[in-house]
């Protein structure tokens, strides 16, 4: 008999749901694809359906069913910081203590209700339910679904129960805890703090200051090193908690840190400065040597030239590419869904091994499937919904398509792509994408403010053949999900004019410093995905034909979807996703629409409000 397993994620943010079946993954997605609501954190019960429906099981016939997190040591945790705080906290406390009250600190029958609810049985007939550790649930992400037999794993987030930065040593079947750095001392937290004060909302817009890094230099650095982190040669560090707002008030920043860096944090949607730009710079700067030195320390400490990363700062592609060019290690392997929606992964991994004791079969192959592995459509379900609409479409086979394709795209059009299984973690990695042409010096803007709506420094990835990246990047291994940035090519380059050298801050966008400077960001880096042909056969056909057709093996990739909306899921979202936008053309697996033979529709702008902006 199966063994079928379902990991369960929920209630902070990026609720998801993984069901595995004898520890092969059937099926993971998050909740925000279902509901429409970016960071969905409610009770993934859509996610849980797709995940049931995709393996063919009742909820009643699993074997196990493991949540991410131990919510009565969080508990634990939020009283004893409060108590250490008091009278300050007072209220953060009152605003928080009836969440907990009446959800989280009962999460465990909370949790049993709403599943027997889904299941549509009595509580007493669910199958045992099991609880792991926050960053054990990382851990197991990262390095179960590894091709590694042996590494050292990091995880780095905002915070767990009590864990911000935990290393193990994932041997087999088995992950052994290390060391751990514990609140309020955290680097995911001290990057949200950034976040935060820049006028980026937290748990969002850290990959805006991320973005915006390259535009500024990093004069506030020595001011973190000095004031806000006492950093140790070994990597790990303690926080002036002076500075810092997240452990007892409702803020991320105080008025010290306002002080310390010259004025009050922005205010959202407001211009950005070069303050802004030079804060990203700094605290970019800062978070790579803090990674590089604990990475070093794993290496001194254990006995392994592999590294497998997973958390929210795992997410940060630009110490992901240092890491890999400077680091200690040499391969190193970042879990896709690193943040919380992994989770979910993690803790049904955790139980097949560690809890049940399984072995890791095959282990030196990524398990991850190159992530997809969301719902798919096909071809007769796509051309239901489009005669459902009224949608004019053309029916090509794949040969014919690609062809027409690579012709639209070297012609300058923007086009939504939507085929095969939908991706899991917050990367559009071939499935749920909008593509373009990276040769176009116009792209960028074009795509960021009329099809996006989303500032325009916002730099876009290159998504490329795997067996050319070398032609093209200065980067030899594979990076398949889109969380390495490499330099482009010298070869491959473009001279500034005096002209141009002289400009700064956003001007700098003027700028076109490549052959492809789509996707070439102002430090002449991007943020690479290979395209493998084992793993995505038909992305990997289309850039083929578009390389044959221009001599360029990449394209422009970003998510199918506008600035607070998730990722499209389903062929009415993406039909809607393009009728909103200025896309040229939108192909669902073998059907192709030009927006200029659809049915007549108002341009309304109202629907933007839809969306809370990130």
């Amino acid at each position: 008999m199966a063994v079928d397993i379902l990991g369960i994620s929920a209630f902070y943010h990026d609720s998801a749901a993984c069901l595995l079946r004898d520890g092969e993954l059937v099926a993971a997605a998050q909740q925000e694809r279902f509901s429409r609501a970016k960071h969905d954190a409610r009770f993934p019960a859509d996610a849980i359906r797709y995940c049931l429906d995709a393996a063919g099981i009742r909820l009643a016939a699993l074997d196990r069913v493991v949540f991410y997190d131990k919510p009565l040591i969080k508990f634990e945790r939020l009283l004893e910081t409060y108590l250490a705080y008091a009278p300050r906290g007072l209220r953060s406390f009152i605003t928080a203590m009836p969440i907990w009250l009446k959800e989280k600190l009962f999460l465990k029958d909370l949790l049993k209700q709403e599943l027997a609810t889904l299941g549509g049985i009595e509580v007493a007939a669910l199958p045992p339910l099991l609880f792991t550790e926050h960053h054990q649930a990382h851990a197991a992400s990262a390095f179960f679904a590894s091709p590694f037999a042996r590494a050292a794993v990091l995880c780095l987030d905002g915070v767990g129960e009590w864990a911000t930065t935990s290393a193990w040593l994932g041997d087999g079947n088995r992950l052994t805890p290390q060391w751990e750095i514990r609140f309020p001392h955290s680097l995911g937290l001290l990057y949200s703090a950034f976040t935060y004060f820049a006028g980026f909302k937290v748990n969002s817009g850290e990959y805006k200051l991320m973005g915006l890094a390259p535009y500024g230099a990093p004069r506030y650095a020595d001011l973190i090193r000095e004031h806000l982190i006492d950093l140790k040669d070994d990597g790990s560090f303690r926080m002036d908690m002076r500075y810092f707002n997240y452990a007892n008030g409702l803020t991320m920043t105080s008025r010290a840190f306002a002080r310390l860096f010259g004025g009050p944090p922005r205010q959202p949607e407001a211009p950005i400065t070069q303050r802004e730009m030079d804060l990203a710079s700094s605290v970019q700067v800062v978070t790579e040597e803090i990674v590089l030195r604990l990475a070093r320390t794993l290496r001194r400490e254990l006995d392994t030239d592999r590294l497998c990363l997973a958390g929210g700062v795992a997410l940060n592609c630009v110490a992901n590419g240092r890491l890999q060019r400077e680091g200690p290690f040499t391969e190193l392997w970042v879990q896709p869904a690193a943040g919380d929606a992994g989770g979910a992964l993690g803790a049904a991994l955790a139980a097949w091994h560690q809890y049940l004791d399984q072995p890791r079969n095959g282990a030196e192959h990524d398990r991850m499937q190159g992530s997809f592995l969301g719902p798919r459509y096909s071809n007769a379900e796509i051309e239901a919904f489009l005669h459902e609409r009224q949608a004019p479409f053309s029916a090509l086979d794949d040969p014919a398509l690609m062809a027409t394709l690579a012709e639209l795209l070297a012609d300058g059009q923007v086009i939504g792509w939507f085929q095969g299984r939908m991706e899991f973690g917050p990367r559009a990695l071939g499935a749920r994408s909008i593509l373009g042409d990276p040769r176009n010096p116009r792209m960028q803007s074009v795509m960021n403010l009329k099809i996006k709506y989303r500032e325009s420094f916002r730099p876009f990835a290159p998504a490329v053949l795997a067996e050319q990246v070398g032609d093209w990047f200065a980067q030899a291994a594979p990076s398949p999900y889109m969380l390495i940035v490499a330099p482009v090519a010298a070869s491959k380059r473009t001279e500034a004019s005096a002209a141009e050298q002289r400009l700064t801050g956003l001007e700098q966008l003027q700028i076109t410093r490549s052959q492809v400077p789509a996707i070439t960001h102002v430090d002449h880096s991007a943020r690479l995905q290979t395209v493998h042909r084992e793993t995505n056969p038909r992305f990997h056909h289309l850039i083929s034909a578009f390389a044959e057709r221009t001599g360029v093996p990449l394209l422009v990739n970003t998510s199918f979807n506008v600035r607070g909306e998730p990722i499209v899921c389903s062929p009415a979202d993406a039909y809607r996703c393009f009728l909103r936008t200025e896309m040229d053309y939108l192909v669902m697996e073998n059907c192709l629409l030009a927006k200029s033979e659809q049915p007549a529709h108002a341009q309304d702008p109202s629907w933007q409000h839809e969306y809370a902006l990130d």
